[in-house]
């Protein structure tokens, strides 16, 4: 290891914070949540304070994604992880169909497969690094995959499915993808996601935009007589999310710290911008990465590589935790591989509040300490 290598500071990105999550969360923000003081924190969630800047979120995510009329934005507690059992719970009626392709897409899966009230789900896999497709099926009454597979840097199309049965739901995670992809609403029924990476704030909360067939699913099955724990109620999290509250305490400064990032992107020209940042900043890293000797883009399909999660497998000469211990001695952070992919590999997020300059410096340093090493 040489973690002792000093970057030029004229090399050095302005912030060197590159994590796929948690993400880089903008100083001014977390000023603007120390200014509110106690009229905001420390209070009931029940009154105006909270309510109001529960409202806010859910105009501004309207604003940005502009989904066809009657849809709904949805807020619960537990991140996406909570949101797969609930709609394990609510949203799959007797059938889903998952398409996995790597940790997340196959967590979803998975937590269909354990549910016994459900039929074995139907299954389309692809390797890590390559993206499955969807196929209509009979009885399949729920079509589900993510919008970008955060552990390998594949990004999906958000797409009805041809010949799907009548009704059949397309369930989108856009737990990474959210705000930094383009997305047309009216071709998924719920669109869902964490607010801890393109939305710049912490953890603890599921978004949803629900559209009103969505909708009417969770409340037909909510009246059914399925068994279903407080936590995982979507009929109730729907009701409390028309009222501008959520059912469980939530995380305020969670709440408040997206609805700051949701400010700056909106004022930045909304989702058409965003996506136009996230598209300099990809363009920049893959570009480099294919005129590299020494790294190249994972994702073999340049259509399939994501914008926001930029992943880079290395030659066999060069060991990634010694580039990793060198950027951090540097300030340069969290550009990690997903563990459990176990590659030789980079992860770079490039989410809308990464400045694609900083993407460009990224790469001078990687050349500066790799010649180095």
């Amino acid at each position: 290891m040489s973690p002792d290598l000093r970057i030029p500071a004229e090399l050095l990105p302005r912030d060197g914070r590159f994590g796929s999550g948690p993400s880089k969360l903008p100083v001014s923000h977390l000023d603007a949540l120390a200014a509110t003081g106690t009229a905001l924190m420390g209070t009931s969630h029940r009154q105006q304070p909270v309510r109001s800047l529960v409202g806010q979120v859910k105009a501004q995510l309207t604003e940005l994604f502009s989904p066809p009329d009657g849809y709904e934005v949805v807020f619960g507690v537990g991140g996406s992880t909570a949101f797969w059992d609930v709609a394990t719970y609510g949203l799959v009626a007797e059938r889903s169909q998952h398409l996995v392709y790597g940790e997340f897409t196959g967590k979803f899966a998975t937590a269909a497969t354990a549910a016994p009230w459900l039929a074995d789900p139907s299954l389309v896999r692809g390797q890590p690094g390559t993206l499955a497709q969807p196929r209509a099926e009979s009885g399949v009454d729920a079509y589900a995959w993510a919008h970008n597979e955060t552990s390998t840097g594949v990004m999906a199309p958000v797409r009805r499915v041809d010949g799907a049965d009548h009704g059949a739901l397309v369930l989108v995670d856009a737990t990474s993808g959210a705000g930094g992809l383009p997305v047309d609403l009216a071709q998924a029924d719920c669109y869902y996601f964490a607010p801890q990476k393109g939305f710049a704030s912490d953890g603890g909360l599921w978004v949803a935009l629900m559209s009103p067939a969505a909708i009417e699913r969770a409340q037909r099955i909510g009246a059914s007589g399925r068994y279903v724990p407080a936590f995982f109620d979507l009929p109730t999290a729907i009701e409390n999310s028309r009222k501008d509250q959520t059912y469980n305490t939530p995380a305020v400064a969670t709440l408040f710290l997206m609805g700051e990032q949701l400010r700056w992107m909106l004022e930045l020209g909304g989702l058409e911008a965003t996506v136009a940042r996230t598209r300099a900043s990809s363009d920049t890293l893959y570009g480099w990465a294919e005129r590299c000797a020494w790294a190249r883009p994972f994702v073999s399909d340049p259509a399939a590589r994501s914008l926001v999660v930029g992943t880079l497998d290395l030659d066999e000469t060069i060991d990634y935790e010694e580039i990793l211990a060198v950027l951090r001695a540097n300030g340069i952070l969290d550009c990690d591989p997903y563990r459990k992919l176990g590659r030789n590999q980079l992860r770079i997020a490039m989410f809308p509040a990464v400045d694609p300059d900083d993407i460009a410096a990224l790469t001078r340093c990687l050349d500066w300490v790799v010649d180095r090493l």
